[in-house]
Protein backbone atom coordinates (compact mmCIF):
# COMPACT_ATOMS: atom_id res chain seq x y z
CA UNK A 1 0.00 0.00 0.00
CA UNK A 2 1.68 3.47 -0.85
CA UNK A 3 2.02 6.55 1.59
CA UNK A 4 -0.99 8.07 0.41
CA UNK A 5 -3.06 5.40 0.80
CA UNK A 6 -1.74 4.36 4.37
CA UNK A 7 -2.30 8.33 5.28
CA UNK A 8 -6.01 8.06 3.85
CA UNK A 9 -6.84 4.71 5.99
CA UNK A 10 -5.20 6.33 8.84
CA UNK A 11 -6.83 9.33 8.56
CA UNK A 12 -10.28 7.93 7.66
CA UNK A 13 -10.53 6.11 10.68
CA UNK A 14 -10.75 9.20 13.01
CA UNK A 15 -13.74 9.29 14.80
CA UNK A 16 -16.20 12.76 12.69
CA UNK A 17 -13.90 12.34 9.31
CA UNK A 18 -16.66 12.31 6.50
CA UNK A 19 -14.08 12.55 3.59
CA UNK A 20 -10.87 13.43 2.20
CA UNK A 21 -9.78 14.45 -1.15
CA UNK A 22 -6.21 14.89 -2.22
CA UNK A 23 -5.77 17.17 -4.90
CA UNK A 24 -2.52 18.77 -7.21
CA UNK A 25 -2.02 22.53 -7.04
CA UNK A 26 -4.00 22.79 -10.04
CA UNK A 27 -7.25 21.98 -8.21
CA UNK A 28 -7.87 18.14 -9.76
CA UNK A 29 -8.09 15.36 -7.84
CA UNK A 30 -5.87 12.59 -7.46
CA UNK A 31 -7.69 10.62 -4.63
CA UNK A 32 -11.37 11.21 -2.80
CA UNK A 33 -13.50 9.26 -0.70
CA UNK A 34 -16.13 12.12 -1.23
CA UNK A 35 -18.78 11.40 -4.34
CA UNK A 36 -17.50 12.84 -7.20
CA UNK A 37 -20.10 16.28 -7.46
CA UNK A 38 -18.34 17.14 -4.04
CA UNK A 39 -15.44 16.09 -4.89
CA UNK A 40 -14.57 18.48 -7.62
CA UNK A 41 -16.85 21.32 -5.62
CA UNK A 42 -14.25 21.06 -2.42
CA UNK A 43 -11.16 20.72 -5.17
CA UNK A 44 -12.06 23.65 -6.91
CA UNK A 45 -13.06 25.99 -4.27
CA UNK A 46 -10.68 24.67 -1.39
CA UNK A 47 -7.85 24.91 -4.03
CA UNK A 48 -8.71 28.64 -4.82
CA UNK A 49 -9.16 29.76 -0.70
CA UNK A 50 -6.01 27.59 -0.64
CA UNK A 51 -3.79 29.99 -2.91
CA UNK A 52 -5.69 33.16 -1.38
CA UNK A 53 -4.57 32.39 2.21
CA UNK A 54 -0.86 31.18 1.04
CA UNK A 55 -0.76 34.90 -0.89
CA UNK A 56 -2.50 36.44 1.93
CA UNK A 57 0.28 34.83 4.68
CA UNK A 58 3.24 35.89 2.10
CA UNK A 59 2.24 39.58 1.40
CA UNK A 60 2.23 39.67 5.10
CA UNK A 61 5.41 37.76 5.32
CA UNK A 62 7.62 36.91 2.09
CA UNK A 63 9.97 34.65 4.61
CA UNK A 64 6.56 32.76 5.76
CA UNK A 65 4.60 30.33 3.93
CA UNK A 66 0.92 28.96 4.64
CA UNK A 67 1.51 25.22 6.27
CA UNK A 68 -2.08 24.42 7.35
CA UNK A 69 -5.79 26.18 7.21
CA UNK A 70 -9.07 25.52 9.00
CA UNK A 71 -12.22 26.70 8.36
CA UNK A 72 -15.44 25.70 10.49
CA UNK A 73 -18.83 25.96 9.67
CA UNK A 74 -21.69 24.78 11.60
CA UNK A 75 -22.44 21.70 9.26
CA UNK A 76 -18.26 20.57 8.91
CA UNK A 77 -15.03 21.35 9.58
CA UNK A 78 -12.56 21.48 6.87
CA UNK A 79 -8.70 21.23 7.55
CA UNK A 80 -6.50 21.68 4.72
CA UNK A 81 -2.95 20.64 4.73
CA UNK A 82 -1.13 22.61 1.98
CA UNK A 83 2.55 20.77 0.43
CA UNK A 84 4.47 21.86 -2.47
CA UNK A 85 2.70 19.61 -5.13
CA UNK A 86 -0.32 18.24 -3.51
CA UNK A 87 -3.25 19.69 -1.07
CA UNK A 88 -4.96 17.74 1.28
CA UNK A 89 -8.27 18.06 2.39
CA UNK A 90 -9.94 16.68 5.58
CA UNK A 91 -13.89 17.30 5.93
CA UNK A 92 -15.38 16.25 9.30
CA UNK A 93 -18.22 16.33 11.49
CA UNK A 94 -17.70 19.18 14.11
CA UNK A 95 -19.45 17.86 16.52
CA UNK A 96 -17.94 14.58 16.85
Amino acid sequence: MSEVEETIKRLSAHKGVEGIVVVNMEGISIRSTLDPEKTVQYAALITQLTAKARSVVRELDPQNDLTFLRIRSKKHEIMVSPDKEYILIVLQNPTN
